[in-house]
């Protein structure tokens, strides 16, 4: 019996240390006073406007990750967080000090187009996401310097001292992390907006409107069932129709611009094309769902196109 009640014991005391599930926990609470404060909003134009104004050219698609259909960021930021936890790790251990030393390089090494490709999506955010994300960089600029300071130490013989910056160093990247966290799962930075379409659309034909209400060149919205679209009437008869709100960040393309036969978001400047809805300039890293269309007795009727090969049918039933 007092095997048992030893148990309960501890499973209480480790109940009563989790957070109380019926309200939010004093990060939690942290973080959204951070998402709402207005501190720090002075710093967020210029730097916007500095790391928008680098000239990255096409690369800069690259660093928000269109080339492999989303963010690129959380792929790079394995890294350094890979080789810092690992150099803790030998550091605990006797006899691997060249080991630690090197993976605390490799890291240091790898930060750096980490950090460039979350400052460009960083650049492409609500006003909230900027807020947080500025502190998520913040802590990873911290650790970098503590990092670069603990290989300096350890490059002069100063092991302790390279080894307690070291530890400190992963503290800060472990407080970056976690803010990088919430913006990805609790405020959907850099996620596909559009995804949910396919599951809330009834598949079949949905009409949209008469034909002679839609004006030539001009993005229109219209609806299908709770989903909004953006429909287009080109000058050769063709009706487009896509998804309206943006992948990038749910921004409406019906506000937007049409142009070359795409659509340019009005909110960050994503451009999607209309026949197939393919996404040919970021910072949008997921082509926006694309429907079909036909003309029946001068009404306008949407059929959302779906399979692995969804955009290239749109595309060729056009």
């Amino acid at each position: 019996m007092p095997v048992y009640q030893n148990i309960r014991d501890t499973l209480s005391a480790a109940r009563s240390a989790l957070p109380d599930p019926e309200r939010p926990g004093r990060v939690l609470t942290a973080v959204e006073r951070l998402e709402s404060s207005t501190r720090l909003d002075g710093a967020l134009g210029p730097l916007r406007r500095a790391v928008r104004a680098l000239p990255l050219g096409g690369a800069r698609d690259a660093l928000h990750g269109r080339w492999l259909g989303h963010a690129v960021h959380p792929l790079l930021v394995q890294v350094p967080i890979g080789t810092w936890l690992s150099a803790a790790v030998l550091d605990l251990m006797p006899g691997q000090r060249r080991g630690a030393d090197t993976l605390v390089g490799i890291g240091l090494a790898a930060a750096a187009p980490a950090a460039l490709s979350g400052w460009v999506d960083w650049a492409e955010l609500r006003k909230p996401q900027m807020r947080v994300g500025l502190v998520h960089a913040a802590a990873n600029v911290t650790a970098v310097g503590l990092y670069a300071a603990s290989l300096s130490a350890r490059l002069r013989g100063r092991r302790g001292r390279g080894r307690a910056l070291a530890f400190a160093g992963l503290t800060a990247v472990s407080a970056g992390g976690a803010l990088g966290g919430h913006l990805a799962y609790r405020q959907a930075a850099a996620v596909n907006h559009a995804e949910h379409v396919p599951a809330v659309v009834e598949p079949g034909w949905h009409p949209i409107g008469d034909v002679a209400d839609l004006p030539v060149g001009e993005p229109v919205r219209r609806q299908v069932g709770e989903t909004p679209l953006v429909v287009v009437r080109e000058a050769g008869g063709a009706v487009r129709a896509l998804a309206d709100r943006c992948s990038h960040m749910a921004g409406p393309l019906s506000g937007g611009e049409v142009a070359d036969g795409c659509v340019r978001c009005p909110w960050h400047g994503s451009v999607f094309r209309l026949s197939d809805g393919w996404n040919v300039r970021g910072p949008a890293t997921a082509p926006q769902p694309v429907f079909e269309t036909r003309v029946v007795d001068g009404r306008v009727e949407a059929r959302l196109v779906t399979g692995p090969h969804a955009a290239h049918r749109a595309a060729a039933s056009a």
